[in-house]
């Protein structure tokens, strides 16, 4: 059976980017590289750096509109997030690599996150609330920060990244910390490394 992955990348940084070269030796160890056997696997990537639409009053009225009552521009507006969201659906395995930006996440990737929730298409409500759509999935997320550790007082994405991927479905979900780099980088490293050594 082919493993199909979707990779982010929400680092604003092609080179020296811990996150990205992280994410890269997890891509290594979950497609098997290492024994020969990536053609079992298929990986889909998508790099935030290279730009991803906010959404406007213009997506939001399109959005809010019946699918069969839109307008050829309003499915214009709703093409990427359509892509996204289908590529979130064919995945089986999602690997986030996501730098702390100032305490929070990268502006590219709450782009991304408004480009995929989505009322009937990764959500939908219930009588007893919201349900997420997006289920059978599990999400590996990187975390790279200089001096935010996760855990600590100063750590406001982990609570909220498990909040927004269960409420579309995804539930399974483990960070490989890479956090508080700029305190000790070699044993930060050694311990992210050996995070994903066990996956």
């Amino acid at each position: 059976m082919v493993k199909r992955i979707l990779r982010l990348d929400a680092s604003m940084r092609k080179t020296g980017s811990f996150s990205r070269d992280l994410s890269d030796k997890l891509i290594k160890q979950l497609t098997g590289k290492q024994h020969s056997s990536e053609k079992n696997s298929k990986v889909t990537i998508r790099d935030l750096a290279e730009g991803i639409p906010l959404i406007d009053e213009n997506w939001i009225n399109a959005n809010f509109t019946a699918v069969e009552e839109r307008s050829a521009k309003q499915n214009k507006y709703l093409a990427t997030s359509d892509i996204l969201v289908d590529e979130l659906n064919n995945a089986d395995l999602i690997v986030i690599g996501l730098p702390i930006y100032n305490f929070g996440v990268p502006a590219a990737f709450k782009a991304w996150i408004d480009q995929v929730v989505r009322s009937k298409l990764t959500f939908r409500y219930g009588d007893n609330g919201p349900i997420g759509l997006l289920n059978n999935k599990k999400a590996y997320i990187i975390i790279a920060s200089g001096g935010t550790k996760l855990g600590t007082e100063l750590d406001f994405i982990s609570n909220y990244l498990r909040h927004v991927l269960s409420f579309i479905g995804i539930t399974d979900v483990t960070f490989i910390d890479s956090s508080g780099l700029g305190r000790d980088q070699s044993k930060t490293l050694a311990h992210a490394h050996k995070l994903i050594a066990r996956i």
